[in-house]
């Protein structure tokens, strides 16, 4: 609606506004606000403060699951069965294709439920004024223009443009990323262009006040509001379909093409040369059909990404789609969130510098050092004794005496409570002293904005003493004040030092008083005030992400760092974890001035985006995927959502993020931990690997029983296999030996080699060769073992098919034996898997059962066939298969070795 009064041209700036021009804008009062009258003017035509997720119909949902090549497949697989009479066979496929279609469906409703999530976000009440009365009203009833007024612990209800901040301070970590709350401004800011972290002087809706109180003037509602923008990017961006599902898709669609072109130029040639009567080449021709087509590969396919799921729950990871799994190991770039994911989100002090030297501390977060884990003052690399140093001790019992944050032991873990710098300087107390600070308080300044420091006037024994804390310049400037031979200059090149570490860098100081004064006065605080130093603080890196990241580089994946923060701070994390060969930064400013080809185009030069919006992360995820890149995004916050969905695979944060990020997120990390990342990777990596290798070992060896068929159809003579033999193998072979695969360890070469490339899809040129080349192999054995001994009159028909049988069969034992992994066969690796060998013994069983047991003969025209002919002959045949496959084998092994050589030689 183009007359809205809350629709705001796109280039206005509200932040350069002044309070007379914000309340002429929106035809409302700075003193009283609007009118209730004018209030219900503008709901009825504006609609209410809340947010709408446009409801899809379920049955569409649920129809839409069977829309894919695979269930194709099993659909046509389940209708030629149901003809033929196989009721238990199409059951047993119905089943699987009434499963998958329910996954899907409850899969996509948990995606969903993100919008919902956003919409409970903005349900609160709130303080107005209208018509100069300070009234109650739910968040829901304001309107375009209404005047908010804030208090500490008050939610933000809508977007508002602030005409009064008094020491106010909002957290707005869900929306910008941003660890710290952000000190608030009531004046108008004259930058053209200001990130949404740095628009001081507004508050968004969903975010909280922290600190002090405020008013603000209502610019958005609704979708309008940042948070509205965040769930509508939310509701527009497409799931993406995972590599895995677009290689699956092809490869059903293109073995699907192939045999039915195959059936019918048979059934077309059959018509022609009349080999067989028209009903019996039907039934040949729905015979090879049903041979060829390996309808256990979505079953199998389900199977190892179950498994996989199994594996990464113990790793700490619950994976909310099967094949997010797999996913994972095709993975070019991570881009992760900086605060709590790749840093403790623990603010600490990790430098003091006093007028005699500069000294680390050692030990990050929350620590107690009655635990024997708070860390060491050095000096020069070596333990130093800080208390010989009168400047840090008098630095350590400010830092103590003027916070009011709080450490909070909790199920063992230490908390904070209150804010991230007064947490790292009351954290540095309790290293090094061990207990908690003995105040005794006469009198507290809070810190403001406006003067940029806070005081703290504490009873000693004989007199009193001032205690202050702040911005380096202003504490700086006091001394100065009273020491006109203070070198300012030094110690404003021993802070830029710090900061050039992207450390935040305060100043401490004291005075001594008389014990008649047991107030504050403003005024007199500069006169006399001592440096005792300066602190730098740090978010630090996790000790586990390092090792883990260059994990991940070893095995040729990306890392990148997206976060709300300074690019300062954010190159000089990234350094530290050493996020790559060089770091190069942009910021979300820099991106919004690129368009679309340009980010495309430039994307891959950096390595680290800071001031990000939710906005610039959905651009960065996409431009990295129009450069044909598998990118992971890990997020907390609410702000993260559209580019968790957008992307290849989204990973939200179990402990710190919030349910918005959850549901919208495809893995969740339970302990919030990055190097569960490099084990989902490893993961996925060995997940690939096993669904490979079953479909390498399902289609030569469903193709060898569709030419058995095809081979004796062209020769014009008796066909080797009934279709009820056919269904047994593709049936017992679903149900046991195909399923080796799950158990099969991860080779050692998982995570030093780099990403596969999805485009290639699941099987490359050597792949297909094998396929060939083995059915052929097997079917070629089958039926010249057949035709000699049944022809020779050695066999009768039905002993010749049993022998057929078994034949097939340990063709693909045998082959399971070479495809199992890359290693020679005679290796430390072949009892790996020890379940395969189980499987194999119940496989040999149900073989025995099929040939032996009498009505299990009449269903299947089996007879007694005698040991060697039954047992002895597919033996051999199948150690024939396993020959020829592990001489190419050992060729292919040697070829790579040879063009590893090659390649570390050219480089």
């Amino acid at each position: 609606m183009a007359d809205k009064i809350n629709e705001v041209p796109p280039d206005q700036k509200l932040w350069q506004l002044t309070a007379e021009q914000l309340a002429a804008k929106y035809h409302t009062s700075t003193e009283d606000g609007i009118s209730d009258q004018e209030a219900e003017k503008r709901l009825a035509k504006d609609g209410y403060n809340e947010l709408t997720a446009k409801k899809k119909s379920k049955l569409v949902q649920f129809l839409l699951q069977f829309n894919n090549s695979i269930i194709y497949i099993l659909i046509a697989a389940f209708i030629i069965t149901f003809f033929m009479h196989h009721y238990s066979d199409s059951a047993v496929i119905g089943i699987v294709i009434i499963a998958n279609a329910f996954i899907g469906f409850f899969q996509e409703m948990q995606a969903d439920n993100a919008l919902t999530k956003i919409k409970e976000l903005l349900v609160s009440q709130n303080y107005v004024i209208r018509d100069g009365h300070k009234i109650e009203v739910p968040a829901r009833e304001l309107v375009v223009g209404d005047l908010v007024n804030l208090e500490a612990g008050d939610a933000v209800p809508a977007d508002l443009r602030l005409i009064s901040a008094d020491n106010m301070r909002i957290q707005e970590s869900t929306l910008t990323g941003e660890s710290n709350s952000i000190e608030k401004i009531e004046e108008p800011i004259a930058a053209d262009s200001v990130p949404l972290a740095e628009r001081a002087n507004m508050a968004f809706a969903s975010t909280a006040v922290t600190q002090g109180s405020g008013i603000g003037i209502v610019v958005a509602v609704g979708e309008d509001t940042q948070i509205g923008q965040i769930q509508r990017s939310v509701s527009e961006v497409k799931a993406q379909v995972t590599p895995l599902m677009k290689n699956l898709n092809k490869l059903g669609v293109n073995l699907s093409i192939l045999i039915v072109a195959i059936a019918l130029v048979l059934f077309f040639l059959g018509l022609y040369t009349k080999i067989y009567s028209l009903p019996t080449l039907t039934i040949a021709i729905i015979t090879m059909v049903v041979g060829s087509i390996p309808e256990g590969l979505p079953a199998s396919t389900s199977v190892v990404l179950a498994r996989g799921v199994q594996v990464m729950t113990k790793h700490g990871a619950i994976v909310k789609t099967l094949p997010a799994v797999e996913t994972l190991g095709a993975v070019d770039i991570v881009d992760t969130d900086k605060t709590g994911t790749l840093t403790k989100n623990e603010m600490t002090v990790t430098d003091v510098i006093t007028d005699k030297n500069h000294y680390e501390v050692t030990g990050v977060g929350f620590v107690d050092n009655q635990k024997g884990v708070a860390g060491d003052v050095t000096l020069n690399g070596q333990k130093y004794d800080w208390q010989h140093d009168q400047d840090f001790r008098e630095l350590v019992d400010i830092a103590g005496t003027t916070t009011d944050a709080e450490l909070v032991q909790t199920d063992g873990e230490w908390q904070l409570t209150g804010e991230p710098t007064d947490g790292a300087l009351t954290t540095l107390f309790h290293k090094l002293i061990g207990r908690e600070p003995e105040v005794d308080e006469l009198d507290t300044l809070p810190f403001d904005s406006a003067y940029r420091y806070s005081a703290r006037l504490i009873k000693e024994t004989d007199h009193n003493e001032l205690m202050v804390k702040g911005a380096p310049g202003t504490i700086f400037d006091m001394v100065k004040q009273s020491d006109p031979s203070f070198d300012s200059d030094r110690w404003y090149q021993r802070v830029a030092e710090l900061t050039a570490k992207g450390l935040r860098v305060v100043a401490l100081g004291s005075k001594d008083v008389s014990s008649r004064i047991v107030e504050i006065q403003q005024d007199q605080i500069g006169q006399g005030i001592q440096l005792s130093g300066v602190v730098g603080i740090i978010d630090p890196p996790r000790e586990e992400v390092i090792p883990a990241i260059q994990s991940l580089r070893r095995a040729g994946v990306r890392v990148n760092m997206i976060t709300g923060d300074h690019p300062d701070t954010a190159t000089a994390i990234a350094k530290k974890l050493d996020l790559d060969e060089s770091v190069h930064a942009i910021t979300g400013p820099e991106i919004d001035e690129m368009s679309d080809e340009d980010l495309i185009k430039n994307i891959g030069r950096y390595n680290v985006f800071a001031r990000t919006t939710p906005a610039n992360k959905l651009r960065i995820v996409k431009a990295q995927q129009a450069n044909a890149k598998i990118v992971a995004m890990t997020g907390d916050g609410v702000n993260d959502a559209p580019a968790l969905k957008q992307a290849n695979i989204g990973i939200a944060m179990g402990i710190k993020g919030t349910d918005v990020a959850k549901e919208s997120a495809d893995m969740v990390l339970v302990n919030d931990s990055f190097t569960t990342i490099v084990d989902a990777v490893a993961e996925g990596r060995h997940v690939f690997d096993n669904i490979q290798k079953t479909i390498r070992f399902l289609l030569p060896t469903s193709f060898a029983e569709g030419l058995v068929v095809l081979i004796s159809m062209i020769m014009g003579q008796e066909l080797p296999l009934y279709p009820t033999q056919l269904l047994w193998i593709n049936t017992v072979s679903a149900l046991t030996i195909q399923f080796a695969f799950i158990f099969e360890p991860a080779e050692e070469s998982i995570m030093i080699r780099g990403p596969r490339d999805v485009r290639k899809g699941i099987l490359g040129k050597m792949d297909v060769f094998e396929i060939v080349y083995v059915s052929v192999l097997i079917s070629a054995l089958g039926i010249f073992t057949f035709d000699r001994f049944v022809e020779g009159g050695v066999l009768s028909v039905v002993l010749g098919s049993t022998m057929a049988v078994n034949i097939i069969i340990f063709g693909k034992i045998f082959y399971l034996f070479n495809i199992r992994n890359s290693y020679p066969i005679i290796s430390k690796h072949f009892f790996e898997n020890k379940m395969a060998f189980i499987i194999i013994a119940i496989l040999l069983v149900l073989q025995a059962a099929m040939i032996y047991i009498p009505f299990m003969q009449d269903v299947f025209h089996t007879g007694n066939v005698n040991f060697f002919y039954g047992w002895v002959v597919p033996t051999i045949a199948g150690f024939i298969v396993l020959v020829v496959t592990e001489v190419i084998k050992l060729g292919r092994i040697e070829y790579r070795k040879r063009n590893g050589q090659a390649t570390k030689l050219k480089s």
